[in-house]
């Protein structure tokens, strides 16, 4: 992994992003403010899955709200991500809390999908009432995505894994 960081941190599009000193934090700050954007689409769902928000609103209907935002946070999400990690290759790409917060993303989306999986196949059932296990999902998904925005942070100061890290000391 360390010589295809070297490689990409040498490319033109990577040496581009470098020289340009207001574009990592331009791109961060969207990757930011996209991150507030699936957090809170999961908070809302959540509230309306514990009754506390939405209960105007049937289940799919908070889905169909909440989850476009979702999903297209998570494209800005991608595009931004894909941005940072060519524009400090060695940084993302040897960091243990990067990986950490891949592997919590892979676990987010399968969440929501599965969610949006098991919503389409009993709607009329989530509207009464919601099971314990459901809120424990929502728990759980929650959780997730506070993660990965603590792993996201982490990755600027990834030495706290000590020999765990594969970045070398700056």
């Amino acid at each position: 992994m360390e010589h295809f960081a070297q490689w990409l941190a040498q490319t033109d599009v990577s040496v581009a992003i470098q020289t340009h000193l207001w574009v990592i934090p331009a791109i961060q700050s969207v990757h930011i403010v996209a991150i507030g954007v699936v957090l809170s689409s999961v908070l809302m769902v959540d509230l309306r899955i514990f009754g506390y928000a939405g209960r105007d609103l049937t289940m799919p209907q908070t889905v169909r709200r909440f989850g476009s935002w979702l999903w297209g946070a998570l494209g800005v999400l991608l595009i931004t991500g894909i941005v940072m990690i060519t524009g400090e290759p060695v940084r993302e790409l040897m960091s243990l809390s990067f990986w950490l917060k891949m592997m919590q993303l892979a676990i987010g989306i399968a969440l929501a999908l599965m969610f949006q999986r098991a919503l389409r196949h009993n709607a009329q059932r989530w509207d009464h009432a919601v099971s314990a296990r459901v809120k424990f999902l929502a728990i759980v998904t929650l959780i997730v995505w506070l993660s990965i925005i603590f792993l996201g942070r982490l990755i600027a100061y990834d030495h706290v894994w000590g020999s765990w890290s594969m970045r070398p000391l700056e």
